[in-house]
């Protein structure tokens, strides 16, 4: 079984509990839409791995805006799994990272994988001593391998993975009151947003706004686990 689910920010007692309550197996795996919480402190992200490591399900992980890209982390190592490319440490066998702009074969479905978006609370995340990440967007590499991928796939994919949402599609509601809206860079959005409206596709999933709701295609997911259709 595939499952789905939104950002964990390094919490994963709700997976914990799913997985007891499902009996899951390392054969069943569950995506999480970004910021999983993984790859944020350094070496201290071991202790969380290690507990991560005897869960009873494999991880394929999205990346987020609040954590440390796979590729910048020399433990992590590629792999070809579901004929692309992903990212995964030895000794964590069952956390796999999608890398940004492949086209995946899933389940026989082509799900296409675009991470990363603009941290809203940047500089008070910066005043307060946490982590920022400077390419947590995707480039213009990212991009273009993006759409390089898409046109080979003729602009058709069954599903897209996501972190942030298409433009057209910002849940207004839940953006923080007391942010500048005018300052805030929405260049991924925009991305998606040509994403969306160039590509022929069934469902598309992401996180990063901590709400759980569909709107047409797009389906927005926290705390609620999914089975991945």
């Amino acid at each position: 079984m595939i499952y789905i689910t939104g950002d964990t920010h390094g919490d994963f007692s709700r997976i914990k509990d799913f997985c007891l309550k499902f009996k899951t197996t390392k054969e069943d795996y569950i995506i999480i839409l970004g910021d999983a919480g993984i790859n944020y402190f350094g070496k201290k992200d071991q202790t969380l791995k290690e507990k991560l490591k005897q869960l009873p399900i494999t991880f394929l992980c999205v990346y987020g805006n609040h954590e440390e890209r796979p590729s910048n982390i020399k433990t992590y190592q590629k792999i070809n799994k579901f004929d692309g490319i992903m990212y995964q440490e030895k000794e964590y066998p069952n956390l796999l990272f999608f890398k940004d702009g492949e086209v995946y074969n899933i389940n026989n479905q082509k799900v296409l994988v675009i991470g990363g978006a603009f941290s809203v609370n940047k500089d008070l995340m910066i005043k307060r001593g946490f982590k920022w990440f400077k390419d947590e967007q995707p480039n213009e590499v990212i991009k273009e391998k993006t759409l390089a991928n898409l046109e080979y796939n003729n602009h058709q994919v069954d599903i897209i993975l996501s972190h942030t949402c298409p433009f057209s599609y910002l849940p207004l509601e839940m953006f923080y009151v007391d942010i500048d809206q005018s300052q805030v860079d929405q260049q991924t959005e925009k991305f998606l947003d040509l994403i969306e409206k160039t590509t022929h596709y069934k469902t598309w999933y992401c996180g990063h706004f901590h709400t759980n709701k569909i709107i047409d295609k797009i389906n927005f997911l926290f705390e609620d686990i999914k089975e991945f259709k």
